[in-house]
């Protein structure tokens, strides 16, 4: 089994995962300063919600038009225009005093071209590291992302407290400012994955292929839909909690850190597996608690907990690639992020409406319920998808994630076959 240490020792994957981890913490600064300036602003649940997971939304005009770029563009190339984009957005964030209708603009524009960010890091993952790490160096990247969660809303919650959030806002510039060099120099210039146009044509192209498959469709649900109730809940720590909400929202990225660390690095393919069953409902009971008037120090625990559960991702996004023809695999990755994101920020939006109308506790309550059912539904969709992973097959051999691109179009199955007994 590899280690971190292992992976860690590759130059490339190193710089890859810096890059992210700076990227992360800019973006982490950002919403959270953003969303305190907002509440303070109007006092709405609603446009605090927004501004901090409404840019999800953008998502899905990304994988609908760009995402193509995953495997058809130069990963470099699109890594480092995204990072300097990135950069000269949240310095417009801080240099001027916009309006919290501007700053949801220009957070949604930066949404829409890092839309494709996830697929194209996601992508070149799987070719920076060998093949039997690929999902230990998924589980680092997601580290660097609960890592940085944590040190980006815990170090901005404390800021905010003694500066002003302008001065928030260029930290953050200079987090995403650094991430430029990093990716452009310390990444190789690979060529695209597969040659063709990208564009909207072939993005609908893949997206048609990848969302035809009936063994994937429960995965995309399940990756999005009980998470994205959660982050339901978490839209809602801002108007709950006010200045608060940065050691609610550090807890959060505690917790899935150390879900990921566990089941990513502990766990073999099958006891990712296993424990996937249950970790999609240790996800989402800890948030009944917000029911009741617990203290501070509590919620955070339960969040923590619950946050623990996000880990169940790992086993449903292993098996996703393992299902994908190698050619579309940073655009299955893109898309099944993008769709994620996008669940995000929808119910984001809802959860501060309903806020809005009632109040936070219930509402996060309700949501938290929601996440409960939908998992409870999909649970037997999912076991006929989650089998051993011997059935599964190798990439090194005529398994699906061998399959060929024209295979999938023409079967509707990857690698042209189906396991014996199952109908459909």
């Amino acid at each position: 089994m590899s280690t971190y240490t292992q992976i860690f020792a590759n130059r490339e994957f190193r710089n890859l995962w810096i890059g992210s981890a700076l990227g992360n913490a800019s973006s982490t600064m950002t919403s959270l300063t953003l969303a305190i300036v907002v509440d303070a602003t109007t006092g709405s649940a609603l446009l605090a919600a927004m501004i901090m997971f409404g840019p999800s939304l953008a998502q899905v005009l990304g994988v609908s038009t760009l995402m193509s770029a995953a495997d058809t563009a130069r990963p470099r190339q699109i890594l480092t225009l995204l990072a300097a984009g990135s950069a000269v957005a949240v310095g417009i964030q801080a240099a001027l005093d916009l309006s919290p209708g501007l700053r949801l603009v220009l957070s949604l524009t930066l949404a829409y071209g890092l839309s494709i960010g996830a697929g194209v890091r996601y992508g070149l993952l799987g070719e920076v590291v060998h093949d039997g790490q690929f999902i230990l160096g998924r589980s680092a990247m997601n580290l660097s992302v609960g890592a940085m969660q944590i040190a980006g809303f815990g170090i901005a919650g404390i800021l905010l407290q003694a500066v002003s959030p302008s001065t928030v806002l260029w930290i953050a510039t200079g987090f995403a400012t650094l991430a430029v060099p990093v990716v452009r120099f310390g990444l190789q210039d690979r060529p695209p994955r597969r040659v063709a146009r990208t564009g909207l044509a072939e993005t609908w192209r893949g997206n048609r292929v990848l969302l035809s498959q009936k063994r994937t469709r429960p995965l995309l649900l399940a990756l999005t839909l009980p998470n994205g109730l959660i982050v339901g809940c978490e839209a809602l720590f801002v108007p709950y909690a006010g200045p608060r909400a940065g050691w609610l929202l550090a807890a959060g990225a505690a917790g899935m850190m150390s879900g990921d660390l566990i089941v990513g690095r502990f766990l073999s393919r099958n006891g990712r597996r296993v424990a996937g069953r249950w970790l999609r409902f240790v996800l989402a009971v800890p948030f009944l608690g917000f029911a009741f008037h617990l203290p501070i120090a509590v919620l955070c625990v339960l969040v923590a907990v619950g946050s623990f559960g996000y880990s169940a991702s790992l086993a449903q996004q292993e098996v996703l690639v393992d299902l994908t023809p190698a050619q579309l695999r940073g655009q299955v990755l893109g898309l099944e992020s993008a769709l994620r994101m996008t669940t995000f920020g929808v119910a984001a939006i809802l959860a501060g409406a309903l806020a809005d109308l009632t109040s936070t506790a219930p509402t996060m309550t309700a949501f938290a319920a929601a996440s409960l059912l939908v998992s409870a539904i999909l649970t037997r969709p999912l076991s006929r998808v989650m089998r051993p992973a011997g059935w599964i097959g190798s990439p090194h051999g005529s398994g699906p994630a061998a399959a060929s691109l024209e295979t999938v179009r023409a079967t509707g199955d990857p690698g042209g076959r189906r396991p014996a007994g199952e109908r459909g």
